[in-house]
């Protein structure tokens, strides 16, 4: 796995954490690997570093952690990205 990038994302459903603020870009990347129809395997291991042959469930669970707050970023946090 890339330096920094956790397994499971912190979540937090008061505002963004510092953890978004460092991974920004990445939740970028997989939004728009996933508008791309990319697969679970290719986000993992492009994105996160993570090899889905090596191991397989580590790979699943780290991209959809990061899949699920990516989204939440989008639909709920991007109050907090704004908010003056």
């Amino acid at each position: 796995m890339k330096p920094g990038i956790l397994e499971e994302v912190p979540w937090s459903e008061d505002g963004i954490t510092s953890y978004d603020r460092q991974h920004f870009t990445i939740y970028c990347q997989i939004l728009d690997a996933c508008a791309d129809n990319a697969s679970v395997e290719e986000m993992a291991e492009l994105i996160l570093g993570i090899d889905p042959t090596l191991e397989p469930v580590r790979a699943r669970k780290a991209i959809r952690s990061h899949i699920d707050r990516a989204n939440w970023m989008v639909t709920t946090g991007s109050k907090y990205l704004f908010a003056g």
